[in-house]
């Protein structure tokens, strides 16, 4: 696609790394479910244009567990599981979150998974840099 460019690394070393300056920042199922809103948050507003989209999408937190939560991954039969943190907020708190770090117009929503599956649905969200 004609000027398109897309990149795949670690978020927070990359774009704090970068003075490549973006219309648009998106997560699907990555770095803004894995990384500290409050490291990453920063980082992605300074490398987006004024009136840059940052969009994201994410598991929707599991009904108490919010915040920072540990994801436990299972591995061979004689290795523990791997642990991995991830960042799980709802709709109202993901707002609050952007908005402080200095997004706007944010939209955020759950979708219900498809009829009939045992999935939980998907928390997307889209912001907005703000002046």
């Amino acid at each position: 696609m004609d000027g398109i460019e897309l990149h795949q690394a670690d978020a927070l070393t990359y774009l704090g790394g970068t003075c490549t300056i973006f219309d648009a920042v998106y997560s699907v199922f990555g770095a803004a479910w894995f990384t500290d809103p409050g490291l990453l948050l920063p980082v992605v507003r300074a490398s987006l244009k004024p009136a840059g989209v940052f969009a994201f999408s994410q598991r929707p937190p599991v009904e108490g567990c919010y915040g920072c939560q540990a994801s436990y991954i299972p591995r061979g039969l004689d290795e523990d599981p791997a642990v991995v943190k991830r960042w799980d907020y709802g709709p109202d708190a993901w707002a609050l979150i952007l908005k402080e770090h200095g997004f706007v117009d944010v939209s955020v929503s759950v979708l219900a998974p498809p009829s009939g599956s045992r999935r939980t649905g998907t928390l997307p969200v889209r912001s907005i840099r703000g002046g």
